[in-house]
């Protein structure tokens, strides 16, 4: 089975050339001696990624192995510059992030709209000869040649962006919920992986409010070592601000599956555990509703846990309002780490000038 959902491709960018300074020298019929008027060659073009939210994958870049500016133009005659070469707009999806194919490192992030990010700059271009002209060198009949563009191999991938991350096992009803509670319609069958690639869909609350939900394709035990689909959708949830667990009523052990859950997140990336979480456990059309507190027993009593049916409908409106809270919460949480992380910048450069200021003498 193909699909169109491209998270991870490899591409070789290239800037473009500075363009060749000019030697020349000025030559009319009555100026004999016009001197040196060689012009600058023009840079090279440059390359920027730009984020564009009405992209959702990589699938463009995917066949489009070699992506190369133009090169600058050499300078003339009559100190005229040589044209720029044309720049590269690589268009991405937002929550796309770009690292060196050799060393892995990291190189850029694309996490809005309309975000302009230079990821190689184009090489300068040459100086004409009329830069170089002195009173010990009043004909100069060099100039420079254009600074080479930069070349490199880079991957780039997309983790998607959302507001709430659904996690689950296989049949764990988050494709049933997704289409539930949004207008997104992913396939949906009684045979696990039937979700092969995240969906986003956009949930409409009160008063003309929304927030976004991603179906994470399932997780199975032992998926931050390579097993099943997990490891390859594990990094779409980094990008979640919250993470909503998913636990069917006919789990053999509820608590158990929470817990395998948790340890395959820890194992990815310990900092997934940083992230506010809300239980909620599915299917109770197949179960009675005493079985409630018993479940409930089974797991950690320090989390909002909501009983849905998304057959029924029923609960999806108090996980509506669970989620919303949650999420407003985890909203304050980062409007305060941010004032705080201003609070501490300005009293540190503020240490810094009374440092830097002289000791008064009596």
């Amino acid at each position: 089975m193909t699909s169109n959902f491209i998270d991870y491709v490899k591409i070789n960018v290239r800037s473009g050339r500075g363009g060749f300074g000019s030697s020349h020298f000025r030559r009319e019929k009555h100026v004999p001696k016009g001197g040196p008027d060689g012009g600058d060659g023009g840079r090279g073009g440059h390359i920027y990624l730009v984020g564009n939210s009405q992209l959702w994958t990589l699938l463009h870049l995917k066949y489009q192995k070699h992506i190369i500016a133009d090169n600058g133009k050499g300078g003339e005659g009559g100190r005229r510059s040589g044209a720029e070469g044309e720049d590269i707009y690589i268009e991405v999806p937002l929550g796309t992030i770009v690292k060196d194919a050799e060393s892995n490192e990291f190189l850029a992030e694309v996490t809005e709209e309309g975000q302009k990010i230079l990821l190689l700059p184009g090489g300068r271009g040459g100086m004409g000869n009329t830069h170089f002209k002195s009173s010990t060198n009043q004909s100069p009949r060099h100039a420079q040649p254009g600074e080479e563009g930069q070349d490199r191999w880079v991957i780039m991938e997309l983790k998607v962006l959302a507001d709430v991350g659904l996690v689950g096992f296989p049949n764990a009803g988050k494709s049933t919920l997704l289409s539930v509670l949004s207008a997104a319609k992913p396939e949906i069958a009684d045979y696990p992986f039937t979700t092969l690639v995240p969906h986003l869909g956009v949930v409409a609350y009160r008063d003309y409010k929304s927030f976004v939900v991603a179906d994470i394709p399932g997780i199975i035990e032992g998926a931050s070592e390579g097993k099943g689909l997990g490891l390859r959708f594990l990094r779409h949830i980094e990008r979640n601000s919250i993470l909503c667990f998913l636990i069917p009523s006919d789990a053999k052990d509820w608590g158990n599956e929470y817990e395998i859950l948790l340890g395959e997140l820890e194992k990815f990336n310990p900092e997934l555990l940083q992230k506010q979480r809300v239980l909620v456990v599915s299917k109770m059309d197949i179960s009675i509703p005493e079985m409630q507190e018993e479940i409930r027993a089974t797991l950690p009593s320090d989390l909002p846990v909501v009983f849905i049916s998304s057959i029924t409908q029923e609960g999806i409106q108090e996980l509506k309002d669970v989620l919303w809270k949650t999420l407003q919460e985890e909203n304050a949480k980062f409007q305060a780490d941010i004032v705080i992380a201003k609070s501490v910048e300005e009293n540190n450069n503020s240490t810094l000038l009374e440092d830097d200021m002289p000791l008064m003498e009596d």
